[in-house]
């Protein structure tokens, strides 16, 4: 049952940032459990920033999973298989995805906050070499179309990720479109600076905003996967 929040989203806070930082500085369970009372701060801001995303979030995907408690990342870490055997996360993210489905081979929006900055886009986590095929053989289907999409992009400031093919994969698209062809994996990203914006209910309106102009690209990545 999702908890209760009784006022809507006033941007996050400076004590939550604190949090993150000391916890950076202190990770153990023994500090933690000392200190939850901040990490439950932390996760009450991050559910009223889901909370008011999620109207602009459905209609960009009705899909959408829009549970908080799906949406917000876990502060404990997965020790199994990591060299890093600290116990907790240092920062916190929300992901929108459709439920049920293998994220790495779909298409997700993502927010991640820590104490150095935020960061925001769209893109896989971590999809197959024959999706990325597929993207490709998306891109030469329609070149124009697609140089549109990411002129628009790329003029909001956002700019592909994901790691390159170390062999160029020959191709007749205009060099532009390189940096968007040439990926192993992709996804889309802005990173900012700590900004007041973060500190009051604009960062919801702004990611709102800037989430829409990222919808064609998302509705392009399912397309190529046969889906809409």
């Amino acid at each position: 049952m999702e908890k209760e929040v009784s006022i809507g989203f006033r941007g996050f806070s400076r004590d939550s940032l604190n949090f993150l930082h000391e916890l950076g500085m202190n990770n153990s369970k023994t500090w933690f459990e000392a200190n939850r009372s901040k990490y439950e701060d932390l996760y009450e801001e991050f559910t009223r920033f889901v909370l008011s995303l999620n109207d602009a979030m459905s209609k960009i995907d009705p899909d959408f999973e829009m549970r908080p408690s799906k949406v917000i990342s876990r502060i404990y870490r997965d020790l199994r298989f990591s060299r890093d055997k600290t116990p907790f996360r240092t920062c916190t993210w929300i992901t929108y995805k459709r439920p049920r489905i293998d994220m790495n081979e779909s298409p997700v929006f993502f927010f991640e906050l820590s104490p150095e900055q935020y960061r925001y886009g769209m893109g896989f986590y971590a999809a197959t070499k024959r999706t990325l095929d597929s993207y490709r053989e998306g891109i030469k289907k329609d070149p124009e179309y697609f140089s549109e999409m990411v002129r628009i992009i790329e003029k909001n400031r956002f700019a592909p990720e994901g790691e390159m093919y170390k062999k160029r994969i020959e191709n007749d698209l205009p060099e532009k479109l390189q940096k968007w062809f040439q990926r192993r994996n992709l996804y889309i990203i802005r990173n900012c600076p700590i900004d007041d914006d973060l500190f009051s209910p604009k960062i919801s309106k702004r990611i709102q905003k800037e989430f829409e102009i990222l919808s064609p690209f998302y509705n392009f990545l399912w397309s190529i996967k046969g889906e809409k």
